[in-house]
């Protein structure tokens, strides 16, 4: 298909005979797969008990907070979680960003250097197309436009006033680096 990258973007845009082969390519790949299942569901289940699902990063230390990441079982998505010295905040919870979306994928999440601002990037389509989003950590409010279509990246100026990141071209490539 000629705009694959703008069916990234919007998948409604994806012409109905290659969603018929896609779907028709899946259903070949299930059939001929189908006496491996157990043999799947048994190589899951032990490659998923393997994994730790209650962990913590150890904190590092940045001016007057500690910051570090958590995921716990209850959740899919890590926590992003600071706290002054003597006193501990999530800043960002992924199973809260991701809450009603089919698909989800934290870019970037990036604190001011003034522990004020709070920048992250999502991509909630699956198209590798990253939103970023800009949130006052004190009361949780967005405080900026959305700006779209992004690579995901952010990097605050050390005077707090920008912030930097890049857009994708038409082939999905980030060429220029923006200041917001």
């Amino acid at each position: 298909q000629e705009n694959i990258l703008e069916v990234l973007k919007d998948g409604s845009k994806l012409l109905p005979e290659v969603k018929k082969y896609l779907n028709e390519e899946n259903e070949y790949t299930k059939k001929q797969l189908s006496e491996t299942m157990p043999v799947q569901k048994k190589l899951f289940d032990e490659i998923k008990a393997r994994i730790k699902l209650d962990d913590e990063s150890l904190p590092y230390k940045d001016k007057n907070y500690e910051y570090w990441t958590k995921v716990t079982k209850e959740g899919n998505y890590s926590k992003k979680l600071r706290k002054k010295i003597g006193d501990s905040k999530i800043y960002w919870d992924g199973d809260i960003e991701a809450k009603g979306k089919k698909f989800f994928s934290a870019g970037d999440v990036a604190v001011s250097h003034n522990d004020e601002l709070l920048a992250y990037s999502i991509d909630d389509k699956g198209s590798e197309y990253f939103t970023i989003f800009v949130r006052k950590i004190s009361n949780n409010k967005i405080i900026e436009e959305a700006i779209p279509d992004t690579a995901g990246g952010i990097t605050w100026s050390y005077d707090d006033k920008y912030f930097f990141y890049s857009k994708l071209d038409k082939f999905h490539r980030s060429k220029q680096i923006f200041k917001h």
